[in-house]
């Protein structure tokens, strides 16, 4: 079984977040040196695969990151997408919103942002936030919240027969990897930017975070827009694991590179 297989949430499932072992490898037999050669590989794959798509220019793919916090969408990002060219390749990370935004339905920001034709876009946070800080910080009623897993997986469709690919990682980790990250970070003074009491707050409603997410995963893991929850307190194996998926997905898009416009075998280059 492929590492996809193993950690897709099959739609109409409930997935048993306790249940998952955040420093299991499921899908990989090798160690971490080996892991970290495949990834190498895999990004030469990713590479060739974002070369076709820009060429292509007929669709675009878009990978959301969700994870608590220390769950290392960052990381994740500065060890594997690197693969992608800065050129056709653009980060969002969607925080609090801003006055402006406020203004328009949820949606309205995220959509702004979906990638173009050609491009691959990543979302650090996305509009899952709407049913999880949301929902858990009791920011609107239930009865508002409790809509929006319908809107978002209509909205998926909607991206999706308009030729946007979307795959959405949940960066599993344990609550003991995420103090040591949040120690490290109180430890390291170059890391103390990165620190917020939010964090803590967040912590002491890690339950209620996960039922939160429970009810995303299982409600919006769909055909066109699978959710994957990796198990991600060993590094090494997050960024193996979302390689791994990523080059199946390049693999079933299987860009190709567009015909030349007209007969170049005449044309002659001048000394």
């Amino acid at each position: 079984m492929s590492v996809a297989d193993e950690l897709r949430v099959k739609p109409g499932t409930v997935p048993d977040l306790s249940a998952i072992d955040p420093r299991a490898t499921p899908g990989w037999d090798g160690d971490q040196a080996a892991a970290i050669l495949r990834v190498r590989e895999l990004k030469s794959s990713l590479a060739d695969f974002q070369q076709r798509l820009w060429a292509e220019k007929t669709r675009s793919l878009l990978i959301v990151l969700q994870a608590l916090d220390a769950g290392g969408k960052d990381g994740l990002i500065r060890k594997v997408f690197t693969a992608f060219n800065p050129q056709g390749t653009q980060v969002t990370g969607f925080g609090v919103p801003s006055e402006e935004e406020l203004q328009h339905d949820y949606l309205w920001r995220v959509h702004a942002h979906a990638p173009e034709r050609g491009r691959i876009g990543v979302f650090n946070r996305s509009h899952y936030e709407d049913v999880l800080v949301v929902r858990v910080n009791e920011l609107v009623p239930k009865n508002v919240w409790e809509k929006r897993y319908d809107q978002i997986n209509a909205f998926e469709r909607h991206l999706a027969e308009n030729d946007t690919r979307i795959v959405k990682f949940f960066l599993s980790i344990s609550r003991d990897e995420q103090r040591r990250r949040f120690q490290k970070r109180l430890d390291d003074p170059a890391k103390h930017w990165k620190w917020s009491d939010g964090d803590l707050d967040a912590r002491r409603r890690w339950d209620d975070y996960l039922a939160a997410y429970t009810d995303a995963l299982a409600r919006c893991s769909t055909d066109v827009a699978p959710w994957f929850i990796v198990p991600a307190d060993r590094k090494w194996y997050r960024n193996l694991a979302v390689a791994e998926i990523l080059a199946e997905t390049a693999t079933e898009m299987a860009p190709s590179w567009p015909p030349a416009e007209e007969d170049l075998s005449a044309v002659v280059i001048p000394e």
